[in-house]
């Protein structure tokens, strides 16, 4: 099993909901982030002031999958959230060693 760790743009969220959808994912976690990669963040116009923002906002999409389901769902994930801009985002695989799903003790695969 492997862990996919996708930090996209939020507004792409939706659209990489839907495509895990259609790759047979039935479960994933979401959580808002902030952070900066190449891009380094970027300066704003409010009120006249300029001011540096440092962390943009992102979504981090975690989804755990079986092993030969795994290039199939990160495509997915590029299909979808690439806009080919800066800042588009990073995917990271890891690997799984165990899953048990709490209320019926199932174990690995079983409990994804």
């Amino acid at each position: 099993m492997k862990m996919i760790t996708a930090v996209i743009k939020p507004f792409k969220l939706e659209e990489v909901r839907e495509a895990l959808a259609d790759c047979g994912v039935t479960g994933l976690t979401v959580t808002e982030v902030k952070g900066f990669g190449r891009q380094k963040g970027h300066t704003e116009l409010y009120r006249g002031a300029e001011y540096v923002v440092d962390f943009l906002p992102k979504v981090k999409v975690e989804v755990v999958v079986k092993t030969e389901d795994l290039d199939r769902c990160v495509d997915a994930i590029v299909g979808v959230a690439r806009t080919g801009k800066i800042g588009d985002g990073k995917i990271f695989v890891t690997p799984v060693e165990r899953v048990v799903r709490i209320r019926t003790g199932d174990l690995d695969e079983s409990a994804i």
